[in-house]
């Protein structure tokens, strides 16, 4: 490979020339490329252009499937980060949520990325590990700024060389280095970025390079300080529909309500910061490095929402009320005669989170002869911290007249409605829920590469190598995770308090302000003012919160004065809190041999390189067991033996080891010099992220049992032994068997049309499921406790093709031989087999972990299963389109990014309950409403447009305009029902629009 500036990519397209594909980077690249022992001429080679010309050749060239981006065409895209840079390559998505647990807050810049449909990814810097804090294995791309990279690897399919651990793909981000310029240099750029919906409110953002390299005594040396700083400010505002329940109209027939809609904003402020530096030494035969990279990045997001939080059953619809031809609701008034009103709730959200990553690593080189020898060491450091806090109001809304025929779903008030929500008397304190967390992972890495150069007309060379690695990560959350508390809630009136904490009643105002939502959806949409707590008491856990929920005290005396009301109990955090705690550690063992190898004389040449990974894996987590009894145990008792078990609460550590033979090979054939085929297979595997690794297990033995009042006996008539875990710290890793096959004609310099077909035969998915642990009773004999947790319990397949096309018009008349076009497709199929089918019909249970049906399949409201989900996070279809100019001083580029519909998870926050109705024959409470549902939630198709502009004033000056979401596209979700798809949410996040001046010295 190369690296991606003026003169960085002169010499890459050089070395590519002479048949070697290089970075310029040499001392810091994987042990798989080459640099050449004296430095070619450099050529200055400018523009976005060249930079499309120069991705082409690394695709062109390289030993494996790969696609690239480079740092000046990074420069070009209308993107504000790395995970919005790589939904331009054909294969690629992006999440548009903060996280998959909780699809209801929107990500402007994107967060996780998928590679042909799948989260397996691997991510790396200039070749070696970076991740990112928070349980998992992959970096966090949104955490790192854009400024520091200068070009990014996408990795289809492995190679023997490669680091282990990409099923979906590997991400490589590559950085400058001070030998990848001829001399001096240095650059400055700043830019300021306006957001729609924030009404004239900017965000900062700064970068500077500087590089030079000097020739002494002891050899030549370079040096090189990148520092970057930039904010972002946006807005989302967002619509939500309740999931529909059946209820009965006015004529008795079963209709589809939900139990209200609502609306809210969420404002989301960002600060990264980032700082780089490498030295670089050669001399003779020998040559070293030393790069330091630490990327910090702060999140604060501030959220005002409402939400139903109503009696579904109770609601009644309006007679004017209409529906569609399943039945489900489209435009009528709800109201709630026996609650009063519909409840809602209303709350101030704040969530802040602190992370970084730190990447010291040092390289050393050496080449004599036939042989190259590499030895590299990385330390990398990650932390994160989070405090998520909510307080919230409630009020009970008269009346709610919705309108959901339209794209949007509309909320129609009166005045007095709007009078009705301005008053904060109406209002009342409803509840708390904070959330903390806190991670921190350290890895040191060691790894030795050597090469031998043959001398023959058929075998290139061979190379092996070896790596060791010590990894410990510590996740802590609180317990409960979110630690939901009532203050005051109407179904407590009557047997806990004597009435709500109203805002009316002296004892109880202030600490609360009237927010308008202004500018709402763009201007596109007036809703009405909402009382909400100020933003203070969520800033001020946890005395704000103690101070709130004597408000609950006071009432519950007056309810209970001679009684005893349950005090608020902050969740726990920290060292002694084993059920939030997950520490892992892990070490890994991996040997390979790689040959290289061609006939360059055949009519149509063929190359490639056949090889062999093989890595042992070791890991062990520091676990909790604990054990507790309700079933009766000795006494006058009869029927079905109870295990005499004793209760314990203890230590309980975990050991791992596996290891993986992970075979490769790669083939191509050129046809002329400009159209050539590739064929790939190999094995791949994807390790567990230690969030599902952890080791806190309950288990628990009870009993049903009757007892004949007149003798005293106690018939036990069947005993349980259950349990749930937290994680599995005994999970293998999933694998996959993959082929790939592609056709790459490489027409111009700029120009291609390439088409890929691929199959991923994936083995030992992780789901929840249950696995047995045994424990011995006093006896020692040992019982079968079945307990539900992570295992890897499925199967399954990612299959489809790509295609990608691009070319410059140059034969077109004057200035309009400067226009472009760039357009890639990708289609993904993809199924899941369970080893152990959980199928039924009717849902049945509580939301629990050992509720395998709902938790795998989801479960309606009405009590039916869903079943037949595909792979979470796959779109089938997904799209890049672009326009593209580059003639003179000007570089242009109007982007479209299209991708279908996704499963994005599966009973998760906002579309799942325990009121589900029972709708099965055979049950014993059939028609009572107690079944727990949970929803498939799934974010619809989604595209947008993107533009920009520089403008070069001179070879060192450049401005330009950047423009994100021009279209002002809206982007829904949707939740699955038995009576079809149905509008879940609608967000809205208006454009962004970046100036941006630079300055290269």
């Amino acid at each position: 490979m190369k690296q991606f500036n003026k003169t960085g990519i002169a010499l890459g397209v050089m070395a590519m020339m002479s048949g070697t594909v290089v970075y310029a980077q040499t001392a810091t690249a994987p042990a798989k490329t080459d640099a050449p022992t004296t430095e070619p001429v450099a050529v200055i080679v400018t523009g976005q252009r060249a930079a499309l010309q120069s991705a082409q050749k690394i695709k062109q060239n390289s030993d494996e499937i790969v696609d690239s981006i480079v740092a000046e065409d990074m420069g070009k895209l209308p993107d504000r980060s790395v995970t919005e840079v790589l939904q331009r390559v054909v294969g690629v998505t992006i999440d548009r949520t903060m996280s998959k647990g909780d699809p209801e807050h929107f990500s402007v810049e994107g967060s996780g990325v998928s590679i042909r449909g799948l989260s397996y990814v691997r991510s790396e810097l200039n070749g070696r590990d970076s991740f990112s804090a928070n349980g998992g294995r992959s970096l966090n791309f949104e955490d790192v700024p854009p400024e520091l990279v200068a070009g990014v690897d996408i990795y289809k399919n492995p190679s023997a060389e490669q680091v282990e651990g990409a099923v979906g793909g590997l991400v490589n981000l590559r950085t400058a280095m001070p030998f990848d310029y001829k001399g001096f240099k240095a650059s400055v750029s700043a830019d300021r970025t306006w957001s729609e919906l924030k009404k004239g409110k900017t965000s900062p953002s700064a970068s500077g390079l500087v590089s030079n390299r000097w020739k002494t005594p002891l050899g030549e040396i370079g040096a090189l300080l990148d520092l970057a700083y930039s904010e972002s400010g946006t807005r989302t505002d967002a619509f939500q529909v309740e999931p529909y329940y059946p209820l009965k109209d006015a004529k008795g027939n079963t209709v589809y309500v939900p139990k209200g809609a609502q609306w809210r904003t969420l404002e989301f402020n960002r600060k990264r910061e980032g700082a780089y530096g490498a030295l670089q030494w050669k001399k003779d035969d020998w040559a070293s490095s030393l790069t330091y990279f630490k990327s910090k990045y702060e999140m604060q997001w501030d959220e005002q929402a409402i939400f139903a939080q109503s009696s579904p059953y109770n609601i009644k619809v309006s007679p004017d009320a209409t529906f569609n031809s399943k039945g489900a609701l489209q435009t009528g008034t709800l109201t709630d005669p026996t609650d009063g009103g519909i409840n809602f709730g209303d709350d101030t959200r704040t969530s802040n989170r602190k992370s970084d990553t730190t990447d010291l690593s040092w390289n050393l080189r050496w080449r004599h002869d036939n042989w190259t020898v590499t030895t590299d060491v990385q330390h990398i450091k990650a932390t994160t911290r989070s405090v998520d806090s909510t307080v919230a109001t409630g009020v009970t809304m008269p009346k709610e007249t919705l309108d959901l025929s339209g794209n949007v779903p509309k909320i129609l008030f009166t005045d007095a409605d709007r009078a009705y929500l301005a008053d904060p008397k109406n209002y009342y304190w409803a509840f708390t829920m904070e959330h903390l967390d806190q991670s921190k992972a350290n890895e040191t890495a060691w790894r030795t590469d050597a090469k031998y150069d043959f001398d023959n007309p058929v075998l290139r060379d061979f190379r092996f190598g070896v790596r060791l690695t010590d990894r410990d990560a510590v996740t802590q959350n609180s317990n409960p995770s979110y630690n939901w508390a009532a203050i005051t809630q109407p179904w407590q009136v009557g047997w806990d308090i004597s009435k709500l904490a109203s805002l009316g009643d002296p004892r109880f105002s202030g600490n609360t302000n009237l927010h308008s939502f202004n500018n709402f959806f763009n201007g596109g949409v007036s809703v009405p003012s909402v009382v909400f707590p100020n933003v203070s008491l969520a800033q001020g856990f946890p005395g704000s919160y103690a101070q709130l929920h004597t408000y609950h005290d006071i009432l519950c005396k007056e309810q209970n004065p001679t009684g005893t009301c349950a005090p608020w109990k902050q969740a726990t955090f920290g060292a002694d809190n084993y059920a939030g705690t997950n520490d892992q550690s892990e070490k890994t063992k991996a040997l390979y041999g790689q040959l290289r190898f061609g006939w360059d004389n055949l009519k149509y040449p063929i190359d490639g390189n056949i090889g062999l990974r093989y890595v042992k894996t070791d890991s062990s987590a520091r676990g909790y067991t604990v054990f507790t009894s309700t079933a009766p145990n000795g006494g006058n008792q009869v029927g079905v033996p109870v295990p005499n078990i004793l209760p314990f609460a203890q230590v309980k550590d975990y050991e791992n080891d596996y290891h993986n033979f992970l075979p490769s090979l790669n083939l191509r054939l050129k046809a002329t010099d400009t159209l050539q085929f590739r064929f790939a297979a190999a094995s791949a595997l994807s390790r567990p992220d230690f969030t599902q690794l952890q080791g806190y297990t309950t288990l628990s033995e009870t009993a049903n049992t009757s007892t004949n009042t007149a003798t005293g006996v106690t018939t036990v008539n069947s005993v349980s032994l259950t349990g749930t875990g937290t994680g599995n710290p005994l999970l293998r890793p999933t694998t996959s068997k993959q082929l790939d096959a592609t056709m790459e004609w490489y027409f111009a310099p700029t120009g291609s049309f390439t088409a890929t077909v691929f199959n991923k035969r994936l083995k030992d998915i992780v789901v929840n499921q249950t696995y047995v642990v045994q424990l011995p009773d006093t006896a020692g004999k040992q019982h079968d406790f079945t307990v539900t947790g992570p295992v890897n319990g499925a199967k399954g397949y990612a299959r489809g093709f790509e295609l990608a096309f691009q070319q410059y018009f140059d034969k077109l008349p004057g200035v309009w031989s400067g226009l472009g076009v760039q357009a890639n497709f990708t289609f993904v199929d993809s199924k899941r087999d369970l080893y152990k089918p959980v199928y039924q019909k009717y849902c049945t249970g509580g939301n629990t972990a050992d509720n395998v049906n709902l938790n795998l399949n989801g479960c309606d409201t009405n009590g039916t299963t869903f079943g037949d989900l595909p792979l979470e996070n796959l779109s089938r279809q997904t799209y890049n389109l672009a326009l593209l100019y580059d003639k003179g001083p000007i570089s242009a580029r109007l982007a479209y990014n299209w991708r279908s519909k996704a499963l994005q998870a599966v009973n998760v926050n906002g579309t799942q309950g325990t009121d589900g109705l029972d709708t099965n024959p055979a049950s014993p409470t059939y028609g009572q409403t107690n079944v727990a549902w949970g929803l498939p939630t799934w974010s619809d198709s989604y595209g947008q447009l993107d533009a920009s502009m520089f403008y070069k004033f001179t070879d060192k000056l450049q401005l330009g305009l950047e423009a994100q979401n021009l279209t002002d596209s809206t982007y829904k979700q949707l939740m699955q029902q038995n009576i079809g798809m149905m509008g879940r949410a609608w967000f809205k996040t208006g454009r962004r629009v970046v100036a941006k001046l630079s300055y290269d010295f």
